[in-house]
């Protein structure tokens, strides 16, 4: 089963009204997908592929800075905003049974004014990479918004959970990632660019400069994920399947090594929705299958799991 291309012109950023025959026509979409394969291309957004290149190049010259230019801007170091920050080579396991992934990200999780920001060989990083976590915003409220009208829900089931994203009280985060050139001779065992998991939160948007994802499918075996260009990869993720009873499915994926030889870089940017922090989330459709839990409360335990428990 491959992962659908579905087109999201009606609801696009570029759009203000949709009617309603669309909006039946593309949540149908939608479900299908999400309940079927967990991931799903999104083509004709509104958000330009020059954008995403502009994000990718202001984030490539942060990471191939020294590293102890970036280190005054680590994870953890940003009181009140733990998550905020650059995550180095190797410390994240996403697989808690591998080593060390070998990639390295800048979390932009607070876009609160007194944050200190990368500057110098990286300038504009701020007003580039903000100004994409508001495009990435408005388009994840867009796509909850036709996920709630396909499960026949009104949209503020979904969305007046999401009402501080980019703001106290809630953790959604741009991501950009930077997977250096792989030497096979130092990789330990079992070791990835990036191990298997899902992803903890509503929905995660993500954009790739080149193919190396793979996705799991129900028979277990992994799919190699495409590139589309100018789509957006859009997957559900572990809360919202908790939200939903299990009926949107979310999904293993991972980034194995390139071939042996491949010297060549990889870059990508993930936008993760999560719920605000005190947002509890109940199953949807009356079922009960799981405990009522808090936004926050829920990606608090995730973290610990990837980073350890400092």
């Amino acid at each position: 089963m491959s992962i659908p291309v579905v087109d999201f012109g009606a609801c696009s950023l570029r759009e203000k009204d949709v009617s309603e025959e669309q909006m039946i026509s593309l949540s149908k979409d939608l479900e299908t997908a999400f309940t079927e394969v967990g991931f799903v291309f999104l083509k004709n957004t509104g958000i330009t592929q020059e954008e995403v290149d502009r994000v990718m190049a202001i984030s490539k010259t942060f990471f191939l800075q020294p590293d102890e230019e970036k280190q005054p801007f680590s994870r953890k170091s940003f009181a009140g905003s733990p998550n905020h920050g650059w995550v180095s080579f190797g410390i994240e396991r996403l697989n808690p049974s591998r080593p060390g992934d070998l990639k390295e990200a800048f979390n932009i999780t607070s876009l609160q004014p007194d944050i200190k920001w990368p500057s110098g060989a990286a300038k504009g990083f701020r007003e580039i990479q903000t100004s994409f976590f508001q495009r990435c915003k408005e388009l994840s409220l867009r796509v909850l918004k036709v996920m709630a009208f396909s499960l026949g829900l009104d949209p503020e089931v979904f969305l007046s959970a999401h009402r501080f994203i980019g703001e106290e009280g809630n953790c959604s985060t741009l991501r950009t990632l930077y997977y250096p050139p792989v030497k096979h001779e130092e990789v330990k065992e079992g070791q990835l660019r990036c191990g298997e998991h899902s992803d903890y939160g509503s929905i995660t948007l993500l954009f790739k400069s080149s193919v190396g994802l793979q996705v799991r499918q129900r028979s277990g075996e992994f799919l190699c994920a495409p590139a589309v260009p100018g789509a957006v990869l859009v997957n559900i993720a572990d809360l919202m399947q908790r939200w939903t009873g299990d009926h949107f499915v979310s999904v293993l994926h991972r980034v194995l090594l390139p071939p042996p030889g491949d010297l060549s870089t990889r870059q990508s940017l993930a936008f993760f929705v999560q719920p605000d922090d005190e947002a509890l989330i109940c199953c949807c459709d009356g079922s009960n299958k799981y405990p009522p839990v808090t936004g926050g409360g829920y990606i608090a335990e995730r973290f610990k799991a990837s980073y350890g428990q400092n």
